[in-house]
């Protein structure tokens, strides 16, 4: 199907001569003498391209083009100057032409003009095809975050009634290990809903605010390990830094680790004192875990209370992270330390 230009130019010879040779091209060439007859063709067809003379009887070409802007008409335009205008042809360019072809009496004007019109179209339906692409990138994102979003957000509320349900055969329990080690695996439950409400919750789907989730994580942990609200309290210290999903699940694990054995171990039979979690900044290429207490105090290499599952999985957690986890020697209490290199 022929591709249909928009002739703007007062000289009647010259438009005929116009629909002549690039008729010849494979163009319908559509004639306006004015901008108010050019407006009127633009409102009521479809044009591939527009050629716009610069001189006509009552304005100029570079007047048409800021009409077409303000319009927010979007065509390449061929822009068609006297040869010594050389300066309006730039200035054409600056408002929106897509080339300009310099008018001359000999052979090679309608050449030049076919071949402009061909290159502007070109690039201007590569130009669409792009926005296009790109427009339905976005959108393929946009739906991928909401989807990722009911995932999370399905996933979090799955693992909380789990971890409800854990809870709840926990406190009917009448064994003491059992309940024990019911209490902790809720505690693990916990710790990966946390991460999947933080995404949900928040505008990046990919990222984990680690300050906002150790800080939800730190009060279920002390919620479901101290069920009678009685122990030791938890003092929170978290910089603003971000982790991918996976990278804030493991250390979600580790703290959560920890601190179920500070609360359990570190001061017997309840007694009162403080565990402190911090997740600090080290310069910006490093973040350093700690997680220390007041308690009896416990340095590796000591048999491990309970299981020993414990050790195990933050073990295994800091090493998905690249890392390990160090206990430095106190007076008193236990320290445990992480350093952890962010990612790029």
């Amino acid at each position: 199907m022929p591709q249909t230009v928009l002739y703007v130019d007062d000289d009647l010879a010259l438009a005929r001569l116009a629909q002549k040779y690039l008729g010849r091209a494979g163009y319908d060439v559509v004639h306006a003498a004015d901008s108010v007859s050019a407006l009127a063709a633009l409102e009521n067809g479809s044009f591939a391209a527009i050629v716009l003379d610069h001189y006509l009887r009552a304005e100029t070409g570079l007047q048409i083009l800021g009409m077409l802007k303000e319009r927010q008409i979007v065509l390449p335009v061929i822009y068609v100057t006297g040869s010594s205008e050389a300066t309006i042809a730039i200035e054409a360019l600056k408002n929106g032409a897509s080339d300009y072809v310099i008018k001359t009496v000999g052979g090679e004007f309608w050449p030049l003009m076919e071949s402009a019109l061909r290159q502007a179209i070109a690039n201007a339906e590569l130009r669409m095809a792009k926005e296009k692409a790109d427009q339905e990138i976005r959108l393929g994102k946009e739906r991928a975050e909401v989807l990722l979003a009911e995932v999370n957000h399905r996933v979090a509320n799955s693992l909380a009634l789990v971890a409800a349900l854990i809870r709840l055969q926990a406190s009917n329990s009448k064994s003491d290990d059992v309940k024990d080690a019911l209490t902790e695996t809720q505690a693990r439950i916990t710790a990966i809903a946390g991460m999947h409400r933080s995404l949900y919750t928040s505008d990046d789907v990919r990222h984990v605010e680690m300050d906002k989730y150790l800080g939800t994580l730190v009060k279920e942990v002390q919620n479901s390990v101290n069920m009678d609200q009685q122990g030791p309290v938890i003092q929170l210290q978290a910089d603003q830094v971000s982790l991918t999903s996976d990278r804030a699940v493991s250390v979600g694990m580790i703290v959560t680790e920890l601190l179920t054995n500070a609360i359990k171990y570190a001061y017997p039979d309840g007694g009162e004192g403080e565990v402190r979690v911090a997740f600090m900044l080290q310069g910006p290429e490093q973040v350093l875990l700690v997680v220390e207490d007041d308690g009896i105090g416990w340095v590796e290499g000591d048999t491990p209370k309970g299981t020993g599952l414990g050790s195990r999985i933050v073990k295994s957690m800091a090493a998905t992270l690249g890392s390990t986890i160090d206990y430095k020697p106190r007076p008193s209490g236990t320290r445990a330390e992480l350093v952890l290199t962010l990612q790029p």
